[in-house]
């Protein structure tokens, strides 16, 4: 059945529990506490082998904190044993070394960890525990020393935007990637913290600027799916050689803690499509309905902030999350290199 269908998700984001030990001012999805309906473990071992199914490349665990989930382990087995890749995004708090040989015994394509400032006082305020800046440093320094693809994930807000600098020198060199992203209004995050518009273009030369400077070798840095688009100035920053739109519904595939399917957990529930409890995630993926935002895009679609783009038929308005976040509808991202410059010209 999956191979009928002409959308294929090359990475599944998945929620493996709500719980979580810290408190981060930016977090989205709210996290602390686990949902009294997690998924049990024979229906994860289930989704595992249905993500598998409808050939899914990636998947990629995160929370929550995914090392609080007891099964983490076995669910990565699975998803090796299914011939998938494995990504597991942390906040590094949890810091042992039956976790980390877990993780070379699951030969992972990449282990995230969560650095949000250069010193104790401002990471330990963003992530609102203190001592998560000397565990998520150690687990860095553990990752590397057990030879895994390390990479830091930085979430740019106001109080952390001039620690850039200080971050990058305390990972030049040490074979560490450097995604970068921004924060948006959503879950825990006071809208006062996110960064000016002129703030954010000035977040994408700092990225592009670290791409020029650096080689891939010296300081693998790129930005988010947030940092765009279509600049005069600035080349894309992310992964791919341009922005072709959102991929919710497309490429990305995300599962909550509980079972609900949504094509990007930065967007709210309205965007839903069924829970693997009702429909499993093949016929929820399969059904020519779901994702309708992406997969039946036209260019009416677009916001007013997007309307009259000339990219808008391939940028399709952004990203999502921020859309929604800041103007409470999609495809209408006001945080766009192209339309920052035209107001600036």
């Amino acid at each position: 059945m999956s191979r009928n269908n002409i959308y294929t998700p090359s990475q599944v984001v998945w929620e493996l529990t709500l719980q979580c030990n810290l408190k981060c001012i930016h977090c989205g999805s709210s996290a602390g506490n686990a949902r009294p309906n997690e998924l049990s473990p024979t229906e994860a071992v289930k989704l595992c082998k249905d993500l598998a199914e409808i050939n899914s490349r990636q998947v990629c665990f995160m929370g929550g904190e995914p090392f609080l989930r007891k099964e983490w382990y076995r669910l990565g087995r699975e998803v090796r044993d299914l011939g998938m890749e494995l990504l597991v995004i942390s906040n590094g708090f949890i810091v042992n070394e039956d976790i980390i040989s877990k993780l070379v015994k699951l030969d992972p394509y990449g282990i995230s960890v969560s650095l949000d400032g250069a010193t104790p006082e401002t990471h330990d305020h963003i992530r609102g525990v203190e001592g998560s800046f000397k565990k998520v440093m150690e687990f860095i320094s553990l990752s590397r020393k057990a030879d895994l693809p390390t990479a830091v994930i930085t979430t740019v807000n106001k109080l952390n935007f001039k620690e850039l600098p200080m971050i990058k020198k305390l990972l030049l060199g040490k074979h560490i990637a450097w995604q970068i992203q921004t924060a948006s209004p959503e879950g825990r995050f006071p809208k006062k913290l996110l960064l000016s518009k002129e703030e954010f273009y000035s977040l994408g030369l700092f990225i592009a600027s670290m791409q020029t400077k650096y080689s891939s070798k010296e300081l693998p840095v790129i930005g988010a799916h947030c940092c765009g688009y279509y600049s005069r100035y600035i080349p894309h920053v992310g992964l791919s050689s341009n922005w072709r739109g959102c991929q919710a519904g497309i490429s990305i595939l995300s599962v909550k803690s509980h079972g609900d399917v949504i094509g990007c957990l930065a967007t709210p529930d309205k965007y839903i499509e069924g829970n693997i409890r009702d429909k499993s995630i093949i016929e929820i993926w399969n059904n020519p309905k779901s994702f309708p935002y992406n997969r039946r895009f036209q260019t009416i679609n677009l916001g007013d902030n997007c309307r009259d783009c000339k990219y808008g038929e391939t940028c399709k308005g952004g990203c999502m999350g921020m859309s929604i976040a800041l103007t409470g509808i999609p495809h209408n991202d006001p945080y766009c290199y192209h339309k920052i410059e035209q107001k600036f010209s």
